[in-house]
């Protein structure tokens, strides 16, 4: 297996019937991913993305000087943006499940009855809480862009054909791709920089947690029971 190129495939099986009865067509078909590479997302029409993870911060919190710097320095910070950046945030149901199998371990291992009774009632506490409250959970990622070729630049049928072309053909060489992660780097690096002038963290995610990102975002109940394995563990086939 190379360890430069990771492809990025999803399999649904929703239906084994129907997977029986039929050729499974890859999901691949269906994404405009055409390759996880390098920490870097190429998309099927030859496009770079890369995607960091953001800190947040209580503005509520903040004194109004403070309210006032960093609203200066977003508003800096947008207007020396010289490429498209696109801010998303990902919302979803707090799972604990984890953090209850340890306290059930716990529970199990007391030998005080009082504190095996109140680790119990806890457990129940918390079950309650979060069934109740619908506690969410939120992240938030800033996707940078690198694209060589504007849409203005595109001709009707080059359009046309990035419709109907398998994202498994497409496979860009290894000194365009140097060439386009470069550019795509320094975008993202400014980013990072912009972030921090506002006392923002920033990390960019790597190629194992771009895969789980989109495996977990695809399939929100499966990858709840089924943790993707290590991108170290799988394997290609030619």
């Amino acid at each position: 297996m190379s360890d430069k190129i990771i492809f990025f495939t999803v399999a649904f099986m929703n239906d084994n019937k129907l997977i029986k009865n039929k050729i499974a067509s890859s999901t691949q078909q269906y994404l405009d991913i055409a390759e996880i590479r390098d920490d870097t997302i190429i998309m099927c029409d030859g496009t770079l993305r890369a995607v960091i993870m953001v800190s947040s911060i209580n503005f509520a919190l903040k004194s109004e000087e403070e309210q006032n710097a960093i609203v200066m320095a977003y508003v800096s910070f947008l207007n020396n943006l010289d490429f498209p950046l696109q801010i998303v945030i990902q919302s979803r149901e707090l799972n604990i499940d984890n953090y209850i199998s340890i306290l059930k371990q716990k529970e199990k291992e007391q030998t005080n009855e009082l504190l095996k009774m109140q680790t119990a009632e806890y457990i129940q506490y918390i079950n309650e809480l979060i069934f109740m409250g619908k506690i969410m959970n939120k992240r938030f990622y800033a996707t940078i862009i690198y694209n060589p070729m504007s849409d203005k630049q595109k001709g009707f049928l080059f359009k046309l054909s990035e419709l109907f072309k398998p994202a498994n053909l497409i496979k860009m060489n290894e000194e365009k791709f140097l060439q386009r992660r470069r550019e795509l780097t320094r975008r993202t690096d400014n980013t990072i920089a912009g972030f921090a002038s506002m006392g923002i963290n920033a990390v960019v995610l790597d190629t194992q947690s771009l895969i789980e990102l989109f495996y977990n975002t695809y399939n929100p109940e499966t990858s709840a029971n089924q943790k993707l394995v290590d991108t170290s563990q799988l394997t290609i086939n030619s």
